[in-house]
C-alpha cells in the first residue's frame, strides 16, 4: 500500500450503475468515519462505450434517496489501474473473469476481488446484479448489497492498514 493509502477500484460492465455507487457509497463511508484520508477510491468499467458520461439517471435518483451524490464519470479499466489500486472489486462473476484475465502478472491478479465475498447481510447473493434492464427493485436491490459489501470491505480495510502500521 503506497503512503498508507488503501486505494480501492470498484468495477462493472460500463461503470455507469454498480461500479459508480459502490463508489458513492465508499466515499460516504469513509468520511462518515473520518478515515476519507486513509482511501483512494475509484470506479471503472470493463466496456469504454460510456465513457465520460455520468451515472445511469435510474441509479442516480435511487442513489439520491438515500442520500448520495453520484458525479463520477464513466472511464475504462486501464492496465495501470493494476499498479494503481491495492484491491480490485469485481460486481459479477463475468467482472471478476475478465478482470482476472486482464491482470499483468500473477500478484496484480490476486488483486482482483468480488463484492460478494464482503456479503454479510445477504449471505445467498453471489454477486451485484446489473440492474441496468430492472425496474426501480433492481437499483434498490443493488445498492442494498453495494452497501452490505462497503461497510464490510472498510471494515476489513482499515484492519489491513491498522496492521500495516504495527
Amino acid at each position: 500500500m503506497s503512503q498508507m493509502k488503501y486505494r480501492i477500484l470498484f468495477v462493472c460492465l460500463g461503470n455507469i450503475c454498480r461500479s459508480p455507487a459502490a463508489q458513492g457509497v465508499m466515499e460516504t463511508l469513509v468520511s462518515e468515519r473520518g478515515v476519507s484520508d486513509l482511501f483512494q477510491i475509484d470506479s471503472a468499467g470493463l466496456y469504454g462505450g460510456h465513457a465520460g458520461d455520468l451515472p445511469d439517471p435510474r441509479m442516480r435518483a435511487h442513489a439520491r434517496m438515500r442520500g448520495l451524490n453520484l458525479t463520477h464519470r464513466s472511464r475504462q479499466v486501464r492496465s495501470s489501474d493494476f499498479d494503481d489500486f491495492d484491491i480490485i472489486v469485481a460486481m459479477d462473476d463475468s467482472n471478476f473473469d475478465r478482470l482476472k484475465a486482464l491482470a499483468p502478472t500473477p500478484v496484480d491478479e490476486r488483486k482482483v476481488v468480488k463484492m460478494a465475498d464482503y456479503f454479510t447481510m445477504h449471505p445467498y447473493a453471489d454477486c451485484v446484479p446489473d440492474p441496468y434492464y430492472d425496474g426501480a427493485q433492481g437499483f434498490e436491490n443493488a445498492l442494498d448489497l453495494i452497501e452490505d459489501g462497503c461497510r464490510n470491505l472498510l471494515q476489513k480495510s482499515l484492519s489491513s492498514l491498522s496492521n500495516s502500521t504495527k
